[in-house]
């Protein structure tokens, strides 16, 4: 067994120099994919006519294909189709695709979240005279986005981890430095692993940040 430790330790704060461009990724996936989802969801809930048919085509197509075949087709596909899309480089490309895929998700996600909430609180409130939007947002939201927490925590975890398919398309990450430096130097083993810890570390703080917010809004529930 050839197993260089040292050198793996050596290596490990070059492969943090590029964090910060895969929680940029991530994060900002997530908050569009946020947004995208949520739109989904309410019309999921509402059942608009015409655009809940398209919208569950969405879900089933992004939720249907691998996140890589989405991700050539963005970055490969569509500039053959829509000659503007030739313009968008690699690390934009990746987040369309990414927000994309999340918010398939996400939009199920808050679909049962928003159904969790007992629909009397709902018919409680319109007879006080609280308009659609004043339900929604003061008795609503609160409890969907409370039992929506735990799934959407781990859609962000997946989404972390999934921006090491970025690199397919060129965008130097975690991974793709990692690769570089195992090419480089022939030790795969040690500069794998290396990337590897590296996420689990992330994941595992995001963890730790999450279940400390879950005990923060569980708060008022358990008094």
């Amino acid at each position: 067994m050839n197993f260089d430790i040292g050198y793996m330790i050596e290596i490990i704060p070059e492969l943090l120099k590029y964090i910060p461009i895969t929680l940029y990724m991530a994060i900002v996936s997530m908050i569009i994919a946020i947004i995208v989802g949520g739109i989904l969801a309410v019309i999921l809930v509402n059942r608009v006519p015409v655009i809940l048919q398209l919208a569950k085509v969405y879900i089933s197509f992004f939720r249907g294909t691998p996140a890589l075949v989405q991700l050539l087709l963005i970055y490969f596909g569509l500039p053959q189709l829509i000659p503007t899309f030739n313009s968008i480089g690699a690390e934009t490309a990746a987040i369309i695709a990414f927000s994309l895929n999340t918010s398939a998700y996400l939009a199920e996600i808050f679909r049962a979240g928003l159904v969790s909430v007992d629909e009397g609180q709902t018919e409680a409130a319109a007879t006080v005279g609280m308009t659609y939007g004043q339900t929604l947002r003061g008795i609503v939201l609160p409890q969907a986005v409370r039992n929506a927490i735990p799934a959407t925590g781990n859609t962000f975890i997946g989404l972390l981890k999934n921006t090491s398919l970025a690199f397919t398309i060129g965008v130097t990450e975690l991974l793709a430095q990692g690769k570089l430096i195992a090419s480089a130097t022939l030790n795969f083993f040690e500069a794998y692993l290396a990337v590897g810890l590296i996420y689990w570390a992330l994941t595992a703080l995001y963890s730790r940040l999450q279940t400390w917010y879950e005990k923060k809004i569980n708060l008022p529930y358990e008094r």
